[in-house]
């Protein structure tokens, strides 16, 4: 493998990371925000990742990351009765999003160090390619 595919692979690890904790940054945001029925209510959204290995197979399409799409989670809202909230139903039910702030955090601290391990692998590969490159200065 050629060490400018390094930088491709590397690349779509970037994004698929920054999508990443964009996502849980738009969880954590509405992770307190609140409604009046459950059609409104935030949902928590997670991104879905496949690897791409079609290049090792000898397809053209590329070897990395690629984002199958964004899909909102189907854990139980929460439900709250509070009748005196401005924004309670006719039942006096309020409805608040399936974010775990707990796992959420996890998800950003993961999806950071996934995004510096890229970095790494980025600069490591370009120290090597100046390297190689110096080797035919000598």
């Amino acid at each position: 493998m050629s060490l400018y595919r390094v930088f491709d692979i590397a690349g779509s690890g970037l994004s698929a990371q920054a999508l990443r904790l964009n996502t849980t940054a738009s969880n954590i945001a509405n992770a307190e925000s609140v409604s009046s029925s459950l059609d409104q209510t935030y949902r928590g959204r997670h991104p879905v990742f496949a690897a791409q290995l079609d290049q090792a197979l000898g397809e053209k399409n590329g070897a990395g990351v690629q984002v199958l799409g964004i899909v909102e989670s189907d854990a139980p809202l929460t439900t709250e009765y509070n009748p005196s909230h401005p924004l309670a139903d006719e039942n006096g039910f309020i409805y608040k999003p399936n974010v775990n702030i707990m796992e959420e955090m996890a998800n950003m601290i993961s999806a950071s160090r996934s995004y510096d391990a890229n970095v790494q692998i980025a600069d490591a590969a370009k120290q090597m390619l100046t390297r190689t490159l110096a080797l035919g200065q000598r």
